[in-house]
């Protein structure tokens, strides 16, 4: 596979974020495949946890400025970038004060996830389709990894479904063992009906459980992949049911290239979108 433009949409990459089987997977991906021929870009949030000095971070003022607004709330959109030497890829972060500043990641010291999750996921995932805009790039495949990347699916069907930009994108999604108890805010279904989406399909995330938010990743995506060996059972079922193209859990030295050939045949199928 060669000359597609491919989107990595990540909640996590290494080396700005500790190494897991989601960071190290978003960060090798994209590398194999802008080495096969093909243009990539690659965002994920800017928690501030990251080391802005050490990792050289700055921000593109053409791209930040824009307001994003969740729940009847304004909230600004700021987009940095920042280069990984040893791949000769970019990264781009989407960043917000209220967000994104506080120094953790999903959850606070003790472990307690931040309640404004649903928000940071619903920020992080309309900043990057915007973005993606603004750079004037419409890419052939939008590949999503991890719960925090789920919106963007659900976003491309129905908010951005007749935008030119993602006419015709194929959307994959990659399912993680990676997630979090109980659930969301139970407003959020409530927030996506300020958007005037239509939410008669999605009455499931009245609970915005892990497996309920996987699941609307799942219903919007074309393609679904497993990132994890022993995924949740009801997550497991969920992906059985679906329908979708799905290529299964792949070992560390396979993943890259059963990745290319899995684009081949999702992007290659034409009854996909139909």
């Amino acid at each position: 596979m060669e000359n597609s433009k491919i989107l990595y949409i990540s909640q996590e990459i290494t080396p700005f974020l500790p190494s897991s089987e989601i960071s190290e997977t978003a960060r090798h991906l994209p590398q194999h495949l802008l080495e096969s021929g093909n243009e990539i870009r690659v965002f994920m949030p800017r928690f501030g946890c990251i080391n802005e000095r050490r990792h050289q971070l700055h921000e593109v003022i053409r791209l930040s400025g824009m307001n994003l607004v969740i729940d009847d709330a304004d909230h600004p959109l700021i987009i940095k970038v920042a280069s990984i030497p040893s791949a000769r890829m970019q990264v781009y972060f989407i960043d917000n004060e209220e967000f994104f500043q506080r120094k953790a990641v999903l959850s606070d010291e003790n472990g307690k996830s931040f309640e404004d999750n649903d928000e940071r996921s619903y920020f992080f995932c309309k900043g990057v389709l915007e973005t993606v805009k603004k750079l004037g790039w419409k890419p052939d495949i939008v590949h999503c990894h991890g719960w925090m990347t789920a919106m963007v699916p659900f976003f491309i069907k129905n908010i951005y479904h007749e935008d030119p930009h993602f006419e015709g994108s194929k959307l994959v999604y990659t399912a993680y063992d990676s997630g979090f108890e109980n659930s969301l805010d139970k407003r959020l279904l409530s927030k996506y009906e300020y958007e005037e989406i239509e939410t008669d399909k999605v009455q499931y995330l009245k609970e915005p459980t892990f497996a309920n938010i996987n699941k609307l990743a799942f219903d919007h995506s074309d393609a679904i992949v497993m990132g994890s060996k022993n995924l949740p059972k009801d997550v497991m079922k969920m992906i059985k049911s679906s329908g979708k193209p799905t290529l299964e859990y792949q070992d560390e030295d396979k993943y890259r290239d059963a990745h290319k050939k899995f684009y081949e045949e999702v992007f290659n199928e034409t009854s996909v979108l139909a």
